[in-house]
């Protein structure tokens, strides 16, 4: 016997879930209200998108990990761009993740946060309110502090976050494909 391809999608009120056809919610995983995932997307085990009070948009082939929660704000969206990796745990709320950056594993990311192209939050790293992390750059500690790159630097953050998205498209297709209950 198969398990379900996707876990639990629910509208709330007037709001539903829009998921692309190719995008996987694992078992396990809580999505509701006004969230939208992209192509290719996968939210993976325990994960909970919670768009009651605001909007939540995760990007075309963009991960998000394990135990991740999403949430927004009345007034303030929660946007993850395309190809980014979301590690297991992470906490977003009310901020713009853009193409390509990497949001390390139990990190807090809060409102008003812009996280640029390519940059990377390091694992617990904490973003307070209205931090700007510059495309490349590296966000770390608490509160994080702001290390810029050089241009061969983020070039190369957006290679390899592009990989790992890619890696996470290919298992979301293997778990879609040969997950089965026991």
């Amino acid at each position: 016997m198969s398990a379900p391809a996707r876990g639990h999608v629910y509208a709330l009120g007037d709001a539903t879930p829009r998921i692309h056809p190719t995008a996987f919610i694992a078992p396990g995983a809580i999505v509701a209200g006004d969230v939208e995932i992209g192509e290719g997307a996968s939210v993976w085990p325990n994960c909970v998108l919670r768009g009651d009070y605001g909007r939540i948009v995760v990007g075309r082939g963009s991960n998000v990990q394990d135990g991740t929660v999403i949430h927004a704000t009345h007034t303030l969206a929660t946007v993850v761009g395309e190809d980014v990796v979301i590690g297991h745990g992470v906490r977003l709320e009310g901020c713009v993740i853009e193409d390509a950056a990497l949001i390390g594993m139990n990190s807090v990311v809060l409102h008003e946060v812009v996280v640029g192209s390519g940059a990377v939050v390091a694992a617990g790293a904490v973003l307070t309110p209205r931090t700007l992390v510059p495309p490349g750059a590296m966000a770390r500690g608490v509160p994080a502090k702001i290390a810029e790159a050089d241009e061969a630097t983020r070039d190369a953050r957006i290679a390899d976050h592009r990989r790992v998205s890619a890696d996470y498209r290919r298992n979301a297709q293997r778990w879609m494909a040969e997950l089965r209950a026991l």
